[in-house]
């Protein structure tokens, strides 16, 4: 019988492929398995910003680690990969403006390069941008976007020189623990492991919960769509964020804009969810475009999309030991992020299999045994926060 690999990880998006590519660079092999292509999921989906304007130091340590992962392999395999682009967020209501003053400040105590545009400066960066009733905005030039499922090849093909395999497009058959090692059965064969990681994404509460180890996870519909603005190509625009209308635009290829957030609040089922963009989201973009960027109000949608990303009650990944018995491990529940954490949360796994609970540390804060109830009900509440833990205000 085939010795048994290091690790088999569930879950072919950008933090399976990126642990794959991680676990190598340890010398341990992984073989990655998921019932459908690479990137199918949430990570093909995703809007691909990365953002320093974050929860927590701890946060924003992921984020750079990730950002410079990314622009590295997108430099030696792929250059429109990765962009630096910056990223500003506008806030209109009182309380947002409040709210976005405090970031400010809190962002900065942890050394994020951070602005406070005047408003000529905010109309040099999107001209599009209507000013009025503006009372803050905050820039982070640093931050930038990524084509998620590029980068997710990129870690894919780096593992495979590893020595990392690829399972992809065969029904799981069976999932057992058998005399220390996991057997996964598909059609046409066992794949065993020593390790089994959950990188499964939405499907990662169903994965858990049949392995004995459930989690508090809510897989969640988020939609976005594909605008091309009239006129003449400008410069490209830095990713904006309206705290009020809760939309997000970021620069695309070719002058085009990517634009979010219709994030539903219940939880979805990732095996029959609506993978169009809904009615309801396409005219609140299209009120946000007439109120908020007039210049680009005759947009043409080139395309409308949803996927299915999974929150967790605190807003928190959850990365780490599930059982170490059995050499269980989980990433995810990123609530929407996990495209800005992957790779740093990656590599700090890998370091926790490698190294044992003695490399736990990096992974305090997404303990997957900080939830006292892993069958709590909860309403996803995902999104670009700006609140220090659970501010209530906003």
């Amino acid at each position: 019988m085939e010795k048994p690999r290091d690790a088999l990880v569930l879950g072919a998006g950008i933090s399976g492929c990126s642990l794959a590519f991680h676990l190598a660079q340890r010398g341990l092999v992984a073989t990655v398995y998921d019932p459908r292509t690479p990137a199918a999921g949430a990570t093909g989906r995703s809007a691909g910003l990365l953002t320093e304007q974050l929860w927590d130091r701890w946060d924003v340590d992921l984020v750079r680690e990730t950002r410079k992962e990314y622009a590295e392999l997108a430099a030696a395999y792929d250059p429109s990969a990765y962009r630096r682009t910056g990223f500003l967020r506008i806030a209109t209501a009182p309380v947002a403006v409040e709210l976005l003053g405090e970031a400010a400040a809190r962002w900065r105590s942890w050394g994020i390069d951070v602005e406070e545009p005047r408003r000529s400066e905010i109309a040099r960066l999107v001209p599009a941008l209507n000013l009025e009733g503006i009372g803050a905005a905050v820039f982070t030039p640093s931050d930038g976007v990524v084509d998620p499922s590029s980068i997710a090849t990129t870690y894919a093909e780096a593992a495979r020189k590893g020595g990392a395999t690829f399972d992809f497009g065969l029904p799981t058959v069976s999932l057992d623990h058998r005399d220390g090692v996991w057997e996964l059965r598909t059609a046409t064969g066992t794949i065993r492991a020593v390790r089994l990681v959950v990188a499964a994404g939405a499907w990662s509460k169903s994965i858990v919960r049949s392995v004995g180890h459930p989690l508090p996870l809510a897989p969640y519909r988020t939609q976005a769509a594909l605008l091309k603005p009239p006129g003449p190509r400008g410069p490209d625009p830095p990713a904006v964020h309206d705290l009020d209308l809760d939309v997000y635009l970021r620069p695309e290829l070719e002058g085009r804009l990517l634009a979010g957030d219709g994030t539903e609040d219940r939880e979805a089922d990732p095996e029959s969810f609506a993978s169009e963009g809904d009615e309801t989201f396409l005219a609140h973009l299209a009120e946000t475009m007439e109120q908020r960027f007039p210049a680009w109000r005759d947009s043409e949608v080139a395309g409308s999309w949803a996927g299915v990303c999974t929150a967790t009650p605190d807003r928190r990944p959850v990365i780490g030991t599930l059982d170490g018995a059995r050499s269980l491990y989980v990433i995810g529940g990123f609530n929407g992020f996990g495209v800005m954490r992957a790779a740093g949360a990656a590599r700090r796994l890998a370091d926790l299999i490698a190294d044992g609970p003695s490399a736990s540390g990096p992974l305090a804060p997404a303990r997957p045994d900080r939830f006292p109830e892993p069958e709590v009900t909860f309403r996803p509440r995902p999104g670009f926060t700006v609140e220090a833990g659970d501010d209530p205000r906003y």
